[in-house]
């Protein structure tokens, strides 16, 4: 089945199913300074699942658009990808397990056409740490349906031990498996962090792919959760009804939630009945166009093949990061796309590519979008100069740098900082070469002041937690507010060419991303701050409206990132109905009255992109 048919399939199945369907959000989160990209597809609902009512209601639905970049030395596998979609329907407040299992199993039965006798499933076996019982409800609800297609139903408590046993369908596995939450683990999750006991759904490839090679591994027994090879999860109901308190006890929320996940990828492997995600339309025409390039077969062999699996992913996660607006960088966000270009080049190295190649694929990934994401084609020409630029820059001195690399012993912070600053080589790169090639890392005798530099320009993440709730804090919500005065200002002092292109907020700052070609002057900076200052000394009214889309922009609204907005919409207001001084799509937090953002500064300016200028404030110490 063509992944668009799957993906469309899931969302027509859940329309029915009276839930509303929503866009994709962005990849990079508009207010949470705490990750540096949506990683899954609950984490634009985080608010909604802590109790906030959702505008479209309490049944909703999505292909969320995601990227973990703590995944990228994962690829090369047969079912690793950085980008990745992840179909979702929540239910917030609303049903709950019977209805949940219920409409998965349907889906994947008769929307997918999937043989129920290859499905199997996994329920949360309890803990007395937690004081949570076993999910005896799950494992009932499942036995009927299985049951009802006339597959096994049989129970297996202690997978470790027993592996597979006979008429094995549900098998218990403890919080490690069966527990999700964005940081994992109940221990790793931060005060304030929903999660909750989950379900998940693994399809069988059939016995015969139990890769039972390694003499040490083939004495364990094989089961749905063992990575043999045999079984791909394929989807997740995550019963969110757990909020972390400062004790490290769970309390319930205040309504009981679902939060479904269904990879895209996997989901459409399964209908082809391959283990390996790369054999699906996502990403075949992407091989085939590096087939053609290299010369080289995707199964030549088993090194080849990994080599492909690294392009294919890491063009596809590079073109759709910057279809949303991340182009490569040395920090942050870009640092990643600037990391998995030089990562693709370099295994491109190895098939023997020598040649410019990034501007062969984007329009081959654009194309594989063409359908669910036409921005993606909207914007290829922008990408495929950015990523021509990119490769230009480190195709000049990849081969000096491998050789250069050949020649070290071992490996240490003075060797790693001058592949970083002569040659590009990004830290984990080095530090890659020097696992594949058995040289020692000698991290005791790293020179740290370069060490330091060379973790620096690798990310700006550190300290941040990964998928991390989203920041509401008192300060954080003062400069969310603080962000909608300083873009009307803009747009006041500098015309209305002025657009939104970015923010990121902190408890010590606020960052402002804009359309303009050149750097604000000092009284064009004293303009701008005296206007937002008197806003705020007004102490207006800032209100919220739930409105659609279209009415909210007939009325002067601004959304300047429209095509991932539902038809319906929060809009905030800052001054009075008649008299308002900005007028934002946006999904919050703010404050009541602008008095309570207190008096702004200015830090600094600095150019980011072509056309793009960056503005950092801060709220005035006493």
């Amino acid at each position: 089945m063509h992944p668009d048919d799957v993906r469309q399939k899931y969302l027509d199945f859940f329309r029915k199913q009276q839930h509303a369907i929503l866009p994709s959000a962005p990849m990079v989160p508009e207010n949470d300074p705490t990750t540096l990209f949506t990683g899954s597809g609950m984490q634009p609902m985080i608010t909604y699942l802590l109790g906030e009512a959702h505008p479209k209601g309490k049944r909703i639905a999505d292909s969320q658009r995601c990227f973990r970049s703590q995944d990228i030395e994962e690829v090369g596998d047969n079912r690793h990808t950085t980008y990745f979609e992840m179909l979702g329907n929540w239910s917030l407040g609303d049903y709950f397990k019977q209805e949940q299992l219920n409409w998965v199993f349907t889906f994947l039965t008769r929307e997918l056409e999937l043989d129920p006798q290859k499905l199997y499933v996994t329920v949360f076996s309890g803990s007395e740490k937690l004081n949570i019982s076993h999910d005896q409800e799950s494992v009932e609800i499942w036995q009927k349906l299985f049951a009802a297609a006339g597959c096994s139903t049989g129970v297996v408590k202690n997978p470790d031990t027993e592996g597979m046993a006979k008429d094995g369908r549900i098998f218990f596995f403890n919080e490690k498996k069966n527990w999700w939450s964005r940081a994992g683990v109940p221990d790793n999750m931060p005060v304030g962090e929903p999660g909750g006991p989950d379900s998940e759904v693994f399809y069988d490839f059939g016995a015969e792919l139990a890769l039972h090679e390694d003499s040490s591994f083939a004495k364990l027994p094989c089961h749905v959760n063992c990575d043999c090879g045999r079984f791909l999860e394929i989807c997740n109901s995550v019963f969110m009804q757990f909020q972390k308190q400062a004790d490290g006890s769970f309390t319930e929320l205040s309504q009981k939630n679902v939060d479904f996940g269904g990879g895209l990828e996997r989901l459409a492997a399964a209908t082809i009945n391959n283990p390996d995600v790369f054999a699906t339309q996502l990403f075949t025409p992407i091989i085939s166009k590096i087939e053609s390039i290299s010369g080289v077969t995707y199964d030549a062999d088993e090194k080849s093949r990994y080599a492909f699996r690294v392009i294919a992913d890491h063009i596809r996660a590079a073109v759709m990061l910057a279809s949303d607006g991340v182009l490569p960088a040395n920090k942050e966000q870009g640092y990643f796309v600037r990391r998995l270009l030089r990562r693709a080049i370099r295994y491109a190295h190895d098939l023997g590519i020598k040649q410019p190649f990034l501007t062969e694929l984007v329009p081959v990934v654009a194309a594989i979008y063409a359908k669910a994401y036409p921005q993606v084609t909207e914007q290829q020409e922008k990408i495929t100069t950015a990523f021509a630029l990119e490769q230009q820059k480190f195709q000049k001195v990849l081969e000096k740098g491998l050789r250069h690399f050949s020649t070290l012993k071992k490996v240490d912070g003075e060797s790693a900082f001058q592949l970083y600053e002569t040659y590009g080589f990004p830290f984990e790169l080095t530090q890659e070469l020097a696992r594949e090639r058995g040289l020692d890392i000698a991290a005791d005798d790293f020179n740290k002041a370069r060490a330091d530099h060379a973790a620096a320009s690798r990310t700006a993440s550190a300290g941040k937690f990964r998928g991390g709730l989203q920041d509401t804090s008192e300060i954080a919500t003062r400069y969310h507010t603080a962000t909608h005065l300083l873009h009307a200002a803009l747009r006041k002092l500098l015309g209305t060419t002025v657009q939104q292109k970015g923010s990121n907020i902190t408890g010590k700052r606020l960052r402002f991303d804009f359309s303009h070609d050149r750097s604000l002057t000092e009284s064009e900076i004293s303009q701008l701050l005296s206007q937002i200052n008197e806003w705020v000394a007004a102490d207006l009214p800032v209100s919220k409206k739930i409105q659609k889309k279209e009415v909210a922009l007939k009325s002067g609204a601004l959304a300047f990132f429209g095509e991932q907005y539902p038809d319906e919409v929060s809009v905030y207001t800052i001054g009075s109905e008649k008299d308002w001084v900005s007028r934002e799509l946006c999904g919050g937090p703010h404050v009541t009255h602008t008095a309570e953002i207190g008096k702004l500064q200015f830090m600094k300016q600095q150019a980011v992109a072509a056309g793009v200028r960056r503005i950092y404030l801060q709220v005035e110490s006493h």
